[in-house]
């Protein structure tokens, strides 16, 4: 049994979404991040660095959204979501998770709050659009090759990840959806029935 923490559309949302997508025995804990309730001593209490998503398995709680896809990939392994342990296709998977966990993600933290980047905010939020472009570009020319998912004819716990970065970009001047090949990545993601369920259960509109 499982336990989120979450805000919609927020980090949580690919740990939601792989939840539905598994078929988990899960409950929902909504957190208002604007009320600040991710930092009140009940929630510090399981996540001292106040942040979402927690994921409380059977009682004990997991942090970092990353962290958690590769978890719930392997804690399901009937469908299929991570490559063999000790392949050469594992360490890819690992590649992908860590690229976006470690390049992308951090980007569009400085996008979102630039006043916190040193140099000044406009260049900060500048700066953070172009390494989000060069990530867009770098996994663009990747899917034209080796496509049409991240480790090419079948989907995995990476391709989640990666769709709930693009929806991310959607309010920038040019989003991830004007690369082609991630456009349609992001249609075929679109269509997983568990997709229309988790905007169902976040009530989220936007990117639909």
């Amino acid at each position: 049994m499982y336990t989120l923490y979450y805000a919609p559309g927020a980090a949580s949302m690919v740990v939601h979404w792989l939840l539905i997508e598994f078929g988990a025995r899960h409950e929902l804990r909504r957190l208002d991040l604007e009320a600040r309730d991710q930092k009140r001593p009940e929630y510090l209490a399981l996540n001292p660095r106040g942040v979402v998503p927690t994921l409380l398995v059977h009682g004990e709680p997991l942090t970092e959204s990353a962290a958690l896809v590769l978890h719930l990939a392997d804690a399901h392994p009937s469908f299929g979501m991570a490559p063999e342990p000790g392949s050469i296709e594992r360490g890819r998977y690992y590649q992908w998770v860590l690229f976006l966990a470690n390049t992308v993600m951090p980007a569009f933290r400085t996008w979102w709050y630039p006043h916190e980047a040193p140099g000044g905010p406009e260049a900060a939020k500048a700066d953070a659009e172009r390494r989000i472009h060069e990530a867009w570009d770098h996994i663009e020319a990747h899917l034209a090759r080796r496509g049409p998912y991240l480790l090419g004819p079948s989907v995995c716990a990476a391709d989640f990840l990666l769709t709930m970065l693009m929806r991310w970009s959607r309010r920038m001047a040019r989003p991830a959806t004007e690369w082609p090949q991630l456009a349609a990545h992001a249609q075929r993601m679109k269509a997983r029935p568990s997709f229309r369920t988790l905007y169902e259960r976040e009530g989220l509109t936007e990117w639909a």
